[in-house]
């Protein structure tokens, strides 16, 4: 599935860029959908600062976004970085006072208050104190009264947007009056940015997968994150209880199985149900792919461990060697927002040495390159036979594994 966002420029008196309105979008054709405000706000910070990150839609600037009655009420801009995110009070809210110390509370945790569409009422007035930024409508406000609005606002140190620019005269005029920044068709019109989303289940994965590659493992965040579903808590038991892994012990809770199981065999499940969770969507060929490349680069490093690599190493980089073509973003974004190890993650992104080499071999057995495959065989001293073995039983392994999930 994928989500949509509009980013629409807001430029400076020079015409720079000084930020982007982030703008929820139902689909390509770019337009507003019948959802609630609050919702839509939700959506933007689900879809696009977890799934793909704001500094993705926005880079280096600002990112402008409309928070409404729930929305501020629930502090939901907290999820964000205030160093890079502008929070718009919308004019449609219900000024109260537990609003307006929302409002001061977010300002003090270093957002910049933004008021919206400003419609010059007395109502505005509790915020103006802690307010950095005000939006005028161009097109609602009559330009004699913002004119005159001008000079007490400037004074009080709040900058000023004009929205809804169309034309350079309109440009040139409120740039005269004093005006910060400008907003409007004249400039730029609003630019659709679709991006592979995330659904509430694969976000659950990416905190375990962040989780179980942090260098210091939480065992009790692994189990909460995982006890907050239930359909995961029974995976991962029945992947626990799989016969290739447990041969001997009944398992009797989630906590005891996190515990038998030890550090590196949850690393590697773990990542194994992430993946398996996040590639919901794709050719069940990329994860069967996904699951021999793994165990095929484990059995790699457990021969070569002259090579200086761990077998879970190995594993994770196999499992993960195909998430770019899963998710359809770039791989280096991906190893970015996920604390793997840094050889691992220098592998997925094609930087020579032995776990690269590693994953290309297996890449050469998938395609058939003999070649390749004698040339790692000499540059490793390694029985070629073997690897023949290494990358048939790795597809047993596979096939066993994509069985059981679908008991």
């Amino acid at each position: 599935m994928f989500a949509y966002v509009a980013r629409q420029p807001i430029y400076t008196a020079a015409r720079e860029l000084y930020a982007y309105e982030v703008l929820f979008r139902d689909g390509k054709t770019n337009g507003f959908p019948d959802i609630s405000p609050d919702e839509a706000t939700s959506r933007i910070i689900t879809s696009t600062h977890l799934s793909l990150g704001i500094e993705e839609v926005t880079g280096d600037h600002y990112a402008f976004i409309n928070f409404h009655q729930d929305t501020l009420m629930h502090r939901f801009p907290t999820s964000l970085d205030p160093s890079r995110t502008v929070v718009e009070v919308v004019e449609t809210v219900n000024v109260t006072p537990q609003l307006i110390q929302a409002c001061k509370h977010l300002r003090g945790l270093g957002y910049q208050i933004v008021l919206d569409d400003y419609d010059t009422s007395e109502r505005w007035a509790p915020f103006l104190p802690f307010t950095s930024i005000i939006k005028f409508d161009i097109r609602e406000t009559p330009h004699e009264k913002i004119a005159q609005l001008v000079p007490q606002l400037k004074e009080q140190g709040i900058r000023l947007v004009a929205e809804k620019v169309e034309t350079y005269a309109e440009f040139e005029q409120f740039r005269s009056m004093g005006f910060d920044y400008f907003q409007g068709y004249f400039l730029a019109r609003p630019e659709l940015i679709k991006h592979r989303k995330l659904n509430s289940n694969q976000l659950t994965m990416i905190q375990l997968l962040t989780e179980s590659g942090a260098v210091r493992m939480n065992l009790d965040r692994i189990n909460d994150i995982i006890e907050r579903d239930p359909s995961l808590t029974f995976q991962l038991l029945r992947f626990i209880n799989n016969p290739l892994v447990n041969k001997r012990n009944k398992i009797t809770s989630l906590r005891h199985a996190l515990h038998y199981m030890g550090e590196v065999e949850i690393k590697k499940f773990v990542a194994l149900l992430a993946l398996a969770n996040i590639s919901q969507d794709s050719p069940d060929d990329l994860m069967n792919m996904s699951l021999v490349r793994a165990k095929f680069c484990e059995q790699l490093c457990q021969e070569n461990a002259r090579a200086g690599s761990d077998d879970n190493a190995g594993f994770l980089l196999g499992l993960l060697s195909l998430l770019d073509a899963m998710m359809e973003q770039p791989m280096d974004e991906l190893v970015s927002k996920i604390p793997l190890n840094e050889s691992v993650q220098q592998a997925l992104c094609k930087k020579p040495g032995w776990l690269r080499h590693c994953v290309q071999l297996a890449e050469y057995f998938e395609q058939g390159h003999w070649a390749g495959i004698k040339a790692f065989s000499v540059k490793y001293d390694t029985d070629q036979r073997q690897l023949h073995h290494c990358f048939n039983s790795a597809i047993s392994w596979a096939s066993k594994i994509q069985l059981s999930c679908h008991q």
